[in-house]
């Protein structure tokens, strides 16, 4: 039976909870979450994976048992998830990037490409065809940053809308254990959260002007790739997933029948992907 130890790492003041498992010579693996969620999201993908991997998932800085980033924005957290994997001697690596894990993960990728051994990517995006017109009220916060606007994006941050986060699209919702969206709504109500949140709504727009230059680096660096993604996902689109294939030919595209939080309802069909993926 896995073992998971529950750890945290000290990572320039910042406190930066995550779960590790398998054996520790093992190739290593790190599970990089998205909104709302924490490395709880990995809990059944784990098991399933840590025989034949080093497998860490910290919470991200703002999300989870982790401290709040120094700057809500995407490159401090990146930052502190670099020292990271620095410090807890993940040198070589390859990454599971979901959601905001994506732009957080693929900073990683274009600045030290070398440590990267590999990409997969779970409704993870880096392209424009990829964000549907869920993205509109963040977009128009983007154009304007008033207080209307700011307000406006507070419906994303409610239980309600944490809820349909998890069920959209999912074809039998019986499947979706309430476990995830009732932690991550009490994630979402711990002091500073919202702040943190609208911040970080507001600053993606920088993750969108890096996509030329992740393109630029699976175009250079022919990363191997697996996209393994929910189909009917309300804010990744499959254009985004096929897209890969753009600049990695050799790139793996999977779909499945589910909705943003693929692993709620696929999660021993994604790891079986995973492991014919990385051999």
């Amino acid at each position: 039976m896995t073992s998971i130890a529950y750890r945290t790492a000290d990572v320039d003041g910042l406190k930066i909870f995550y779960r590790e498992a398998g054996p520790k010579d093992a190739p290593k693996l790190l599970l990089l979450h998205g909104f709302p969620t924490s490395s709880h999201m990995f809990r059944d993908l784990i098991p399933q994976l840590a025989d034949r991997y080093h497998i860490v998932a910290p919470d991200l800085p703002g999300f989870g048992q982790s401290d709040d980033p120094k700057a809500n924005t995407f490159d401090s957290i990146a930052d502190s998830i670099e020292r990271f994997t620095e410090i807890v001697g993940f040198d070589r690596f390859a990454i599971y990037i979901f959601d905001y894990g994506a732009p957080t993960g693929l900073r990683l990728a274009i600045r030290h490409p070398e440590r990267i051994t590999g990409v997969i990517s779970q409704n993870g995006n880096a392209y424009v065809e990829g964000l549907s017109d869920g993205w509109n009220p963040i977009q128009a916060y983007w154009r304007d940053p008033s207080a209307a606007n700011r307000n406006a994006l507070r419906d994303f941050l409610t239980p309600q809308a944490t809820y349909w986060q998890y069920t959209h699209g999912v074809p039998d919702t019986a499947r979706v254990s309430p476990d995830g969206y009732t932690l991550d709504t009490h994630y979402l109500a711990r002091p500073n959260a919202e702040t943190v949140q609208l911040d970080l709504f507001g600053d993606y727009q920088s993750n969108v002007a890096l996509y030329p230059t992740f393109q630029a680096y699976f175009r250079e660096h022919q990363p191997p790739l697996l996209a393994v993604w929910g189909r009917n996902d309300p804010f990744f689109l499959p254009p985004g997933a096929e897209a890969f294939k753009r600049d990695i030919p050799n790139a793996r595209v999977q779909f499945f029948d589910t909705g943003h939080f693929a692993l709620e309802t696929h999660a021993a069909e994604i790891a079986e992907a995973i492991r014919a993926f990385l051999g």
